[in-house]
């Protein structure tokens, strides 16, 4: 067999697993083993409860969008959706705590109407994407840093394509796309009259699905002190396509605002503001993949860059079942879920008395 056809061999089989570790509706026994009926019954019922996770849409049906909405009812699908499991952008990310329209897992659990049974749900991409800069080259003009960009899941390097954005001060760049097995180095450049510390985001696409995506965002120092860890500076929570931004204390000025996609790129307008949150609107772009959001802005004399996600992932609410009791049952079911025509891979840990 030519070198090519096996590396295609590999790189689709590799997709493949990619898939089946998220499998629909695969359910995974935190216990050893079901060594009753009265079990077996329990994974079941557990099974319908995540199920309804999914594929409900809960009441109102776009109880996501309004952030002054209380469900009275649990769901996470997206409404009039043309098939199972595609979840809704903002109903998902009001599960995350960094937003400031968060559901707390107390109010998930009143709503679930389930008393003796506890639960924990995480949503992520299906492969990770890791940064590292490697090397800095100043020059008189410019300086040039190295990067490299590693995906994988579970160690294993997974073939994709690459695109990525630097933003600082007034400046934006984007990258061609480039091929990558699993392991990529690029350089990017900024002109030495540009402020920073700098953000790098970095998009990345299975080579053989182009809705399996995942991104990362790399802050470093660029004429400047060591970036200050996100969430220092803002508070950013998109909903329902618009972003509102909320200064973490005085003397913050913002600069710019960009919506960045794999394909797409695009420079946010402010829509309103008052003394404590300004606000811009969201474009709905047709891409699968991701929208990452990233505010510059000035605190006195520091210039800073915060971002955020659009759903707001990778996210985790509820119960930790790893100190989980041994008089409990604890079942866990995958599923392969789209949000905004990206897939990502949510898991649904359901817990209660041991039978």
């Amino acid at each position: 067999m030519p070198a090519i056809s096996i590396d295609t061999f590999f790189a689709c089989s590799l997709t493949v697993l990619l898939v089946l570790s998220a499998m629909t509706a695969t359910a995974k026994l935190l216990q050893p083993l079901i060594a009753s009926p009265l079990e077996t019954e329990a994974a079941k019922r557990y099974g319908e409860i995540a199920k309804y996770m999914m594929l409900n849409v809960g009441k109102p049906f776009n109880w996501g969008q309004n952030s002054q909405t209380f469900p009275e009812e649990f769901g996470l699908a997206e409404a009039n959706a043309q098939n199972p499991y595609v979840l809704d952008v903002d109903k998902v990310s009001r599960l995350n705590s960094e937003s400031l329209y968060a559901l707390s897992y107390a109010q998930i659990f009143t709503i679930l109407k389930v008393s003796d049974v506890s639960f924990r749900l995480e949503i992520k991409p299906l492969f990770d994407v890791g940064v590292n800069l490697t090397a800095t080259f100043e020059n008189v003009d410019e300086t040039v840093y190295e990067f490299e960009v590693v995906t994988e899941k579970s160690g294993a390097e997974v073939p994709t394509d690459i695109k990525f954005y630097v933003v600082a001060e007034d400046f934006l760049q984007a990258s061609n796309i480039y091929n990558s097995d699993g392991r990529r180095r690029f350089n990017a450049t900024i002109p030495n009259s540009v402020n920073g510390p700098a953000l790098l985001v970095v998009f990345a696409k299975s080579a053989f699905n182009a809705g399996l995506s995942s991104f990362a965002a790399y802050a470093f120092a660029h004429n400047s002190s060591e970036p200050a860890s996100r969430g220092n500076f803002l508070r950013l929570s998109p909903l329902n396509y618009t972003l509102t931004v909320l200064p973490l204390s005085l003397n913050k000025a913002l600069s710019t605002a960009y919506a960045l996609t794999f394909n797409y790129a695009a420079k946010l307008t402010q829509i309103a503001s008052d003394n404590q949150t300004a606000t811009f609107s969201i474009p709905r772009f047709a891409d699968a993949s991701p929208t990452v959001l990233v505010v510059t802005g000035w605190n006195s004399t520091r210039f800073f860059v915060e971002w955020t996600a659009y759903p707001q992932i990778p996210l985790e609410i509820g119960v930790d079942f790893t100190k989980a009791s041994s008089l409990s049952d604890v079942f866990a079911y995958d599923y392969l879920v789209t949000i905004g025509s990206a897939i990502y891979k949510c898991t649904v840990w359901l817990g209660g008395p041991k039978t």
